[in-house]
């Protein structure tokens, strides 16, 4: 059974690292923000420009890795790279959901496997529902029946039947996945601002770190909102406080629901 994850504000914040002037100037932000952030998230723009080497440059500083990759492929070609991951040392990885049960669930015998006859610690491995950046419209045109939210929570409980960690999904839909999941289940939730749409954002939701946090997030993607910071350490430390003070929300709504059944 899934442990309840027990992670400090700063554990929680991860910062998306598709930014810098070449590899270099990637590690600098790392080292920049390797005390105020719990995770570097390397997606496709990252890995696609510096290949591996960004993947071991993050670790070689004392960082942990998110590798959003979101493999979606045939069941024997996502379980390669996944094990090509946990080589890599990530402590995190993604994969899509609509691959199927198949998929997911030889990834996730593999890699536990793997990890256990190496000695390191299994990765969490996410599933990824349907993509901050898409609605009900998007959904419709792409041929899905029914709401947003209820595509979200089908491939969720099929994430989770098929042993995965948990999933990537919107702050919209935490709550509803907490109830319907378990709330052992992982949440990672992108999308998140500081109460402001930033120039060029294709989020077509935003959420505060507090509010996401507040509805069950376990862990937070930032980007932009650090990036374009006049003091990217400092924003970041304010973001933690602000998970921090959804964490105590969480802490006083369930002291009293434990005062009230006496």
């Amino acid at each position: 059974m899934k442990q309840k994850l027990n992670k400090t504000a700063k554990e929680r914040l991860i910062f998306a690292l598709d930014v810098g002037e070449g590899i270099d100037g990637a590690l600098e932000w790392v080292e920049l923000l390797k005390d105020h952030v719990g995770m570097f998230k390397v997606g496709k723009e990252a890995f696609t420009r510096y290949g591996p080497e960004i993947v071991s440059g993050i670790k070689g500083l004392g960082g942990k890795v998110f590798l959003d990759l979101k493999f979606h492929d045939i069941p024997h070609t996502v379980v390669k790279a996944a094990e090509a991951a946990v080589e890599l040392g990530v402590s995190m990885f993604n994969l899509h959901a609509l691959g199927g049960k198949k998929m997911m669930e030889e990834t996730v015998v593999s890699v536990e496997k793997m990890a256990e006859q190496s000695g390191t610690p299994t990765p969490i491995i996410l599933a990824v529902t349907v993509l901050t950046s898409l609605n009900g419209n998007d959904l419709e045109i792409l041929g899905f029946s029914g709401a947003a939210e209820e595509v979200v929570l089908n491939l969720a409980r099929l994430a989770r039947d098929a042993g995965v960690s948990g999933v990537v999904a919107p702050a919209r839909d935490v709550s509803s996945i907490k109830k319907a999941c378990g709330e052992n289940f992982v949440i990672v939730t992108p999308g998140i601002r500081r109460g402001v749409k930033v120039a060029g954002d294709d989020q077509k939701e935003i959420f505060t770190p507090r509010e996401a946090i507040r509805r069950g997030a376990d862990f937070i993607v930032v980007g932009r909102p650090i990036i374009m910071a006049d003091d990217p350490a400092r924003a970041a430390d304010e973001i933690c406080q602000e998970i921090s003070e959804g964490l105590e929300q969480i802490r006083s709504q369930e002291s009293g629901v434990r005062s009230q059944n006496g």
